[in-house]
């Protein structure tokens, strides 16, 4: 039996041209359900695996994002090349590609082309901008489309510049919404029995995000400002982030009940009877006497004081972590999310499991990622009949790199 047996996706051949974090994080979440992922790295391998030259750390995220597929390497730009994907091409479900718009159709390759040979393929495009429109060609990464969706518009602090966010939270968020794009696609596939294309635009996920902000255009002329921490719509209060004696934490109360609470885990049950705080809009008036309040008790505690009396009371809380106490985090570790592995390339790290919690099927264990072009032989061989001296031939003329190990086999 395979390792994917009773898996979702069992069965679902993916050919993933996708790099950095938008695509690959489409894919792992499809591996993860099962799906077979052939990725397909250009020679000298994808912008994420190269950054190992700069530093071990840096290159990380490469093996957070690529468990369970098997790498191949291709020179797209050789005739042999273009051939050998379109040869996988016709066997597969899913083709991932995450290049600006009109490169898969200049190689020859795009959707068009490629449907041609497989009516049932779903071709998914992941772009900043979209396939159409405008601003198509514009360059698109990450910290651009926050600039350019409005999101860095309302972070940061009302009298400091915009600021990104700390996260790539667009590639991930365009990456999540590529791959509910293309399960859309397969079960319309098994409806239909058509293949089709699929678009994500960074920039059009991003919008629906911004609600809070969005409705303060209606309440003025002007645009929303930038709220610190503080609701982006500045709807509701308590709602910030607190001084502790050791730290920070953040504190929102979204009823009556959450702030009758907070009054009482402070030992002020007076203040939610007071006028300037007896409901919500009474608290909006009076944000900065009311963040004043709480700031001065929250200081007066520490971290783990705050989270034992919160816990205590429902007061909804969180204290704010560091990346290094939530690589560590025994709750995500617990259930599975992260986990320990040891890699050849990287060491002891910690790498993610898909988010998407399928009662009942199996989940697949947290593995190493591929090293550069690990399968390009087997897959030439058991996919596409490849004998050892055409894989040869093919190494030599530059259609494939010759094989890379890992640093534990070199």
């Amino acid at each position: 039996m395979s390792e994917t047996a009773n898996m979702p996706l069992d069965g679902i051949r993916v050919i993933d041209l996708s790099q950095v974090y938008q695509g690959p994080y489409c894919t792992l979440m499809l591996a993860k359900a099962g799906a077979d992922v052939i990725k397909v790295e250009p020679l000298q391998g994808e912008p994420i695996r190269i950054r190992q030259e700069v530093s071990r750390g840096s290159a990380v995220p490469f093996a957070m994002l690529n468990q369970h597929k098997r790498d191949i390497t291709l020179n797209l730009k050789a005739e042999e090349g273009k051939e050998i994907l379109r040869r996988l091409v016709a066997d597969a479900d899913v083709l991932v590609e995450n290049y600006a718009p009109g490169v898969m159709d200049r190689l020859g390759l795009g959707y068009e082309a490629l449907r041609e040979i497989n009516p049932g393929l779903i071709y998914a495009s992941g772009t900043g901008y979209g396939l159409s429109g405008p601003d198509r060609d514009r360059q698109a990464m990450d910290i651009t489309v926050q600039a350019a969706s409005g999101m860095m518009s309302v972070t940061g602090f009302p009298d400091g510049p915009p600021v990104k966010a700390g996260p790539a939270v667009i590639d991930f968020m365009s990456g999540t919404h590529l791959y509910a794009g293309i399960v859309t696609a397969l079960f319309h596939r098994v409806k239909s029995g058509k293949g089709q294309l699929v678009e994500v635009a960074m920039q059009e996920v991003v919008y629906p995000s911004l609600a809070s902000n969005l409705g303060m255009i209606y309440d003025s002329d002007a645009a929303p400002p930038r709220t610190g921490n503080r609701h982006g719509g500045l709807a509701s209060c308590p709602y910030n982030v607190y001084p502790a004696s050791d730290g920070y934490v953040a504190i929102i109360c979204t009823n009556e009940g959450h702030f009758a609470n907070l009054c009482t885990a402070m030992q002020m049950p007076e203040c939610k009877d007071d006028p300037r705080f007896n409901d919500r809009a009474a608290r909006v008036r009076n944000m900065e006497e009311i963040d004043a309040m709480i700031a001065g008790w929250t200081a007066q505690h520490s971290k783990a004081e705050i989270r034992e009396i919160f816990g205590r009371t429902k007061v909804p809380h969180a204290i704010v972590r560091d990346l290094i106490e939530v690589t560590n985090d025994a709750h995500m570790h617990e259930r599975g999310a992260i986990g320990w592995i040891d890699h050849p390339e990287y060491g002891r790290i910690v790498v993610p499991d898909s988010p998407l919690r399928l009662h009942g099927a199996p989940r697949r264990d947290l593995v190493a990622a591929p090293w550069l072009g690990e399968h390009s032989r087997s897959v030439l061989a058991d996919e596409l009949g490849y004998s050892d001296d055409d894989i040869d031939r093919l190494q030599d003329a530059g259609v494939i790199a010759h094989p890379k190990h890992s640093k534990a086999e070199a």
